[in-house]
């Protein structure tokens, strides 16, 4: 059934009662007025219902908001008060809300990358500017400069934008950076992780190396200073300008520490300190002020007002108190008064310590970034050490004769300063690990004993081995399951075999000169053990499949002599028909009906003598059933079917790359054929 389409004045129109749209978004239709406004077109027809005994009249069932919107033009005077619009004429209301109803149920939103591919052909087809185009669909320009940002996202990640396999939001953790490059391997490393759809994630990964223009140090250092130091900002679109990335993290680094120095002397002239430390961070980490005395500030006095008041206040609660206990009771306002006061007596009495003179001139005083990126000194002070290492204690000081004398004839000499021991510590590490670095097998010792002893430490870490060295256990993805299979039987086997006899060596010291005493053999063993117990378990959608497939092929793994399915490990977890699909595939139809009738525990069961080879079965089908692996054991290659395009075909056919650009090593030939698919 076809209806008229009539052009009429909108003024003649109105929204019928009826309009299945009651709902709208201010901000959308203030867009879709403005661009009603800048094309005066109309891009869709309402649908409307002739109102009775008023010619040419119509009310309106689909295009509401349409008309609402070029009525508010007509009214501002934007568009000419006879300003048409297309109406189809429908007789009845009922056909008109059945035809908006699925006018508006069935609108499908238009894809981003859609969106974003539109306003790159605009400027390149109708050299229309962003300001263009942001004043035609009443939009900022910010909007559209991020909507072209996404435009040149990286080929991945753009495609699985346009595919849905991503969300706007994820696609604008990639745009966190301009650089295409970082984008597409970002994508690639988390394909398939627990963190490929986690914004937060994204956006740490691809801005990694960078600092945000909100980031203290870039509030001390100043946006000018910075760029002219020769620094270079990437600007994020999505956000205010404190989320720009300053990608020259060691210029801004560097920078800073200047800019502090700077503040921290002259905070030091001003404030009379003995000493003051910068610290480019927003706080003071717990190692620097190991084993420095404190000093005590002092409270200053109550003025007679604040002393008065405090008296008035507990006496105020005083009496609230003894009102509530004639009642055994506290009232809603007795209660609130009550949570007021005390407040107000928590403010007299919490006070801040202040320092005199002749403490800040012995004293030693922090100086780090606050959050606003101003320099500020870390309320509390130490006690500083003179820089002088022949520095004499002055026997004068003492109290009484005797310590004189004592003191003169062992005169003492002050500690080192901090700052000093700090920077010598690094020159002591500087020296030791140029001679690690020469010495290959001490380094191996010294690596596998690192690696070994912390393993073994009940709670984990081993802060007494001057080295962040670890081989920790990886996350087994399937908690505290025990695999009971020959590989695991040996791993506890070898486990056992290994020369324990180092650890009862007393402290570190003493364990690592055992350790350095075993046998080459010994002391290998422990080193391949260490790197082993670090393998991680990967499903061949994850990353590291590839490589850990070759690591099995580099070994000459076999994996069906080590490894059999059984009901257990394997079984058990797939359905009855699975099982028998199998059997058809191992020993033809015929072994498959020997079968069908069978329970599934039954089959189980079976299956596992079959392919243990404890089934008296033909010689073939006895040899396949011996070689059969499923595919997320196997450490050979997927191969791919002859008759099927080429790897690099068919990474080409679905956007991954060309003929001349080789793949990431998670684009298997699986994952490539099913995306194709």
């Amino acid at each position: 059934m076809t209806f008229p389409i009539l052009y009429v004045p909108a003024v003649n129109c109105r929204v019928a009662e009826d309009n299945v749209r009651k709902h709208s978004n201010a901000d959308a239709d203030a867009q879709f007025e403005a661009h009603l406004g800048e094309t005066g077109i109309v891009l869709q027809n309402l649908i409307g219902v002739p109102i009775k005994r008023r010619k040419d009249h119509y009310d309106i069932y689909a295009g509401g908001r349409r008309l609402s919107r070029t009525l508010s033009n007509i009214e501002k005077g934007v568009l000419p008060k006879d300003f048409q619009v297309p109406v189809m004429v429908v007789p009845n209301a009922a056909d008109a809300i059945s035809m908006s109803l699925a006018e508006n149920f069935f609108q499908l939103a238009m894809n981003p990358a859609d969106a974003c591919t539109a306003f790159r052909t605009i400027i390149d087809k109708e050299k229309k500017t962003v300001a263009d185009i942001a004043k035609r669909f009443s939009l900022t320009v910010r909007f559209v400069e991020g909507r072209l940002r996404l435009a040149n996202l990286a080929t991945p990640v753009f495609e699985a934008l346009a595919r849905g396999e991503i969300t706007l939001d994820i696609a604008k953790a990639y745009a966190k950076t301009s650089d295409p490059i970082r984008q597409a391997a970002v994508f690639e490393s988390l394909a398939g992780t627990y963190y490929a759809n986690n914004v937060a994630e994204i956006e740490r990964q691809v801005t990694a190396g960078s600092y945000n223009g909100g980031h203290p140090k870039a509030l001390l250092v100043g946006r000018d200073a910075y760029l002219a130091a020769g620094g270079t900002i990437d600007r994020d679109l999505y956000s205010n300008a404190e989320s720009e990335l300053w990608t020259n993290r060691e210029l801004l680094d560097q920078l800073a520490d200047e800019a502090l120095a700077e503040a921290a002397e002259a905070i030091r002239e001003r404030e009379g300190f003995a000493e003051v430390r910068a610290i480019a961070a927003t706080h003071v980490p717990y190692t620097a002020t190991m084993g420095l005395r404190r000093i005590d500030g002092v409270l200053a006095p109550l003025t007679e007002e604040q002393e008065a008041r405090q008296q008035a206040i507990k006496g105020e609660i005083d009496k609230i108190e003894e009102a509530a206990s004639d009642i055994h009771e506290y009232s809603d306002e007795q209660l609130e008064r009550i949570d007021e006061l005390e407040e107000e007596l928590g403010a007299i009495q919490d006070r801040q310590a202040t320092y005199e003179p002749e403490q800040k001139a012995r004293a030693l005083a922090y100086v780090v970034i606050g959050e606003d990126g101003r320099p500020v000194v870390e309320e509390t002070l130490f006690i500083a050490e003179p820089d002088e290492e022949d520095e004499d204690i002055d026997p004068e000081a003492d109290g009484d004769d005797g310590d004189v004398a004592d003191a003169a004839e062992t005169p003492r000499k002050a500690s080192l300063s901090q700052k000093l021991v700090d920077r010598l510590a690094l020159m002591r590490t500087e020296l030791v690990a140029l001679h690690v670095a020469n010495d290959p097998h001490f380094a191996m010792d010294l690596g596998t004993f690192i690696m070994v002893d912390g393993a073994h430490r009940k709670f984990g870490g081993a802060y007494d081995l001057a080295s962040g060295l670890k081989a920790p256990l990886p996350d087994r993805r399937v908690g505290n399951y025990v695999s009971e299979t020959a590989a695991a039987e040996s791993w506890a086997k070898l486990e056992g075999g290994l020369d324990h006899s180092w650890r009862d060596a007393g402290d570190a010291i003493g364990r690592f000169d055992a350790f350095r005493a075993l046998a080459d053999e010994a002391r290998a063993a422990w080193f391949a053990w260490a790197i082993a117990r670090t393998i991680e378990p990967v499903t061949d959608s994850g990353s590291g499949a590839p490589f850990l497939r070759h690591i099995g092929r580099s070994l000459d793994i076999d994996v069906a002599r080590w490894w059999r399915p059984t009901a257990r490990n394997f079984f058990d977890a797939v359905t009855r028909g699975w099982i028998l699909d199998l059997f058809g595939e191992v020993g033809g139809e015929d072994l498959k009906s020997r079968y069908g009738a069978s329970k599934k525990k039954d089959l189980a069961m079976s299956a596992e003598k079959l392919f243990a080879g404890d089934v008296l079965v033909e010689a073939d089908v006895k040899e396949k059933a011996l070689a059969w692996l499923p595919a997320p054991m196997r450490v050979e290659e997927p191969v791919i079917d002859a008759a099927q395009p080429s790897r690099r075909e068919l990474a080409a056919a679905i956007g991954r790359g060309d003929g001349d650009e080789p793949l990431a090593a998670n684009d298997s030939d699986e994952g490539d054929l099913a995306e194709a698919a």
